[in-house]
């Protein structure tokens, strides 16, 4: 650790191979608390590089439990997180509305961190019991369209590092981890990112991926599509600037899209998008993020088709379907 600490100290990036020997090591506790935590903080001050935040990835991968789901045509739905706009479960409601338009999709998640709810809250709040046996993740994704993967049961790495950033009390690179270690490593992925540096570092890593994926970020600083501001979108295809009236959609305030003071709040306002009681904003911004999940699964259709897919799985009860299906198969 003596070397990598030089390293940084001296000015220096860490390579892909030197943060994966690194989480290696971490995993089979060749560190005391005080070397990680200097290690993450000189990193933390300059910034994690593209390939620091590879090698990392791929420890974490090689040391945590991996589902071969090569066989299905799966996309991921989530944000960095971090963003401390406390908002309902959006990508989470996004991912059933995806589910109930006919795509596969494979979500990676957590408790929240920065949020009162986050996705793994929300679905433990209507008695979803996690798990990590192949065949019923499979079953779900057979009969519901998705399946849920709750970080703790995968990423056994992350357990080694959590104390010292605990007691850190600061964003960490490991912040920026968790949407990129889904452990089916999915074929395509929808990351919203809080901020303009992380979209672009973003963009950059699945770009060394090598998977089919859209990084988002909006404006006024959400991890996903507000409708609150114009945002910004990174494709394999494209990079554009779009606002909500580029997607059919109104402009909306911040306190609609509020999650309230507590999980139930959340949780309340995440079933009224889904059972059609929601308001125009709340079933809105969801909107928008499902359609542009699925126009990266389908990247023939337009704009229009996206957002109208997206609109017809929710007013058609096929994402509510998908919900249910989900709940009664992972209860």
């Amino acid at each position: 650790m003596k070397a990598y600490l030089l390293k940084l100290i001296g000015g220096e990036t860490l390579t892909q191979n030197d943060t994966h020997t690194i989480m290696l090591n971490i995993v089979n506790e060749q560190y005391n608390p005080n070397e990680i935590a200097a290690l993450l903080t000189a990193i933390q001050m300059r910034g994690a590089t593209v390939d620091e935040l590879l090698g990392f990835r791929q420890g974490l991968l090689e040391t945590g439990k991996h589902i071969d789901l090569s066989d299905y045509d799966t996309i991921d739905i989530v944000g960095t997180g971090g963003d401390g706009k406390n908002t309902f479960n959006i990508s989470t409601c996004s991912a059933f509305v995806v589910a109930g338009a006919g795509f596969k999709v494979s979500k990676h998640g957590n408790g929240g961190s920065s949020s009162v709810s986050g996705a793994s809250n929300v679905l433990e709040g209507h008695g979803v019991k996690f798990t990590a046996d192949a065949d019923k993740l499979r079953r779900s994704l057979d009969e519901a369209g998705i399946c849920y993967f709750h970080a703790p049961l995968f990423a056994y790495g992350m357990k080694f590092v959590g104390p010292v950033r605990k007691a850190l009390a600061i964003p960490t690179c490991f912040n920026l981890l968790g949407p990129l270690i889904n452990p089916c490593t999915p074929q395509n992925s929808l990351h919203g990112t809080a901020n303009q540096a992380q979209l672009r570092l973003y963009t950059n890593i699945h770009q060394k991926i090598g998977d089919n994926f859209g990084v988002i970020t909006s404006y006024d600083g959400y991890d996903e599509i507000s409708l609150t501001s114009g945002f910004k979108i990174c494709t394999n295809h494209f990079e554009k600037v779009l606002t909500p009236v580029d997607l059919g959609l109104t402009y909306i305030k911040q306190s609609d899209i509020y999650g309230g003071e507590t999980a139930a709040e959340a949780m309340r306002i995440f079933d009224n998008v889904l059972e059609g009681t929601a308001s125009e904003a709340q079933k809105n911004v969801v909107i928008a993020n499902s359609a542009c999940a699925i126009g990266i699964m389908n990247p023939n259709l337009t704009m229009a088709d996206s957002v109208s897919m997206a609109r017809e799985s929710l007013d058609s009860g096929r994402a509510l379907r998908a919900f249910k299906t989900f709940v009664e198969i992972n209860s």
